[in-house]
């Protein structure tokens, strides 16, 4: 995919820093990243923006991962968008609620560009 748009959503300005890098070693063709410190401003960006993929966090202050990923249907611009949760959350409980809310895909912190990789790819096929 050409000029693809992505939103990392995550408190720690170096941790969106860190998931833009492994995107771009992965491969993945990225035009113009977006970033937000938590899921209320999260859903503002998208109020505003259209993007394709979307990386997010559980843990964040005002409004958290799970949360985000349950309105984002009532946001326009992104009911359809991919979300793909990156976390140090790793019990199955998280993951299955990560899923049942919405998200696409699950990685864990750490992680390696091939793990990226290897979930994100999919999804944007």
């Amino acid at each position: 995919m050409d000029n693809m748009r992505v939103l990392i959503v995550d408190d720690s300005s170096v941790m969106r820093k860190i998931v833009e890098r492994s995107l771009r070693q992965a491969g993945i063709n990225i035009a113009q990243v977006l970033e937000a410190g938590n899921g209320a401003e999260a859903l503002s960006v998208l109020n505003q923006e259209k993007v394709h993929l979307i990386l997010c966090d559980i843990n964040m202050p005002v409004m958290d991962g799970l949360e985000f990923v349950k309105q984002l249907s009532s946001v326009e611009n992104a009911k359809a968008v991919p979300v793909v949760m990156i976390t140090t959350e790793s019990s199955e409980g998280h993951v299955v609620q990560a899923l049942t809310a919405g998200a696409r895909g699950y990685i864990r912190k750490p992680f390696t560009a091939d793990q990226v990789k290897e979930h994100i790819l999919p999804l944007l096929a």
